[in-house]
């Protein structure tokens, strides 16, 4: 084992000392066919922005926009590109392409790499850098290569190129296969556009209201709005608008909280950035400063997808007095990296 002590209410060894994939065990084979029952319809909704929005980089300074571009073939562009500049034989005409973008700049699944926590979960009365099932940060995710750098500017280290995170990468998720029954909340039809700390009186109001119902194993959808505003903004995001608009869960809210963890909700999704409110609400002395991701992404093991584009599908679950549908939405079988790009699918 490799940590002695485990934060009060995780999930730490519950699924395996080893364990990668967190609540998403819970995506077992028969919630998989009753999530599929789901499907009445056949009718399908693309839940992805398109991924060079938000435009810019005003919502995060570190995340860039996409760069596509061409790939290129004796110095030329592969772009509309004859191929008989090779052979005069040659009929093709070729078009080839990369990406090089934050991954999550747009719709995006967290995997369990993305935050972790000063704990000390070896016992020796002095906290380290830690992420869920207690992979340490300095050598899980890290890897043992660093170097110093910016030592005076305070920085103790910077990691390795080795290439990303050696454990807990999306890849864990993308090979499981995210797969099964997605619950969606209307907050938008309760709360309307106005900034709105969600508790858990608050969702749980939601539910009553329109007889949503959570079981253990789905993943819940939360519709507030905010890649609705956002994508009306055309690219150039007005921060002023989008930081005081719409809801975001309430992370400092203890009971909303316990009620996640009591819940077994396998995955928790949200169109908005971040999913929960952010900054979050002031607290005094040592706390995350993000406190539903320190829950659920540290402590429990419950992947967090942000910026999901949810109107169309929302609106019509909404019309026909639904709230559940079948879902798939993998990430990138990327190794190593902490988060991933999604084209999640639902379908009715």
């Amino acid at each position: 084992m490799r940590w002695k002590n485990k934060p009060e209410g995780s999930t730490w060894g519950d699924f395996g000392a080893d364990d990668q994939l967190g609540r998403l065990n819970l995506l077992t084979a028969d919630r998989v066919k009753r999530a599929a029952l789901e499907i009445r319809e056949g009718q399908a909704f693309c839940l992805s922005m398109p991924l060079d929005y938000p435009g810019g980089n005003v919502v995060n300074p570190r995340r860039l926009p996409p760069q596509l571009k061409p790939t290129l073939r004796e110095g030329k562009p592969v772009f509309n590109f004859p191929f008989e500049r090779m052979d005069r034989q040659n009929s093709d005409i070729v078009s080839d392409d990369l990406v090089i973008m934050s991954l999550q700049y747009s719709t995006q699944w967290d995997s369990f790499a993305h935050v972790g926590s000063w704990f000390d979960a070896d016992g020796d009365g002095t906290p380290e850098k830690v992420y869920y099932n207690g992979y340490r940060g300095d050598e899980d995710i890290c890897g043992p290569k660093r170097y110093d750098a910016l030592a005076a500017g305070g920085m103790e280290h910077d990691c390795g190129e080795h290439g990303g995170a050696r454990q807990l990468g999306i890849e864990n998720f993308a090979v499981k296969g995210v797969q099964g029954r997605g619950v969606v909340a209307n907050l938008r039809a309760h709360y309307g556009d106005a900034h709105t700390a969600v508790g858990y009186d608050k969702l749980m109001r939601v539910f009553e209201a329109d007889q949503v119902e959570v079981e253990e194993g789905d993943m819940l959808l939360l519709y507030t709005g905010w890649t609705d505003l956002m994508l009306g903004m055309n690219k150039q995001p007005d921060m002023k608008v989008l930081d005081n608009a719409c809801c975001g869960l309430d992370g400092r809210d203890d009971k909303l909280l316990k009620w996640i963890s009591d819940s077994g909700v396998a995955a928790l999704i949200a169109d908005n950035y971040a999913v929960e409110t952010h900054p979050a609400k002031a607290q005094e002395g040592r706390r995350p400063a993000l406190p539903l991701h320190h829950h659920c992404l540290f402590k429990l093991g419950i992947p967090l997808g942000e910026i999901w584009w949810l109107k169309d599908l929302a609106d019509w679950l909404r019309a026909q007095g639904r709230s559940r549908c079948f879902l798939t939405a993998p990430p990138l079988r990327l190794p190593g990296a902490v988060g991933s790009p999604a084209t999640p699918i639902a379908t009715v």
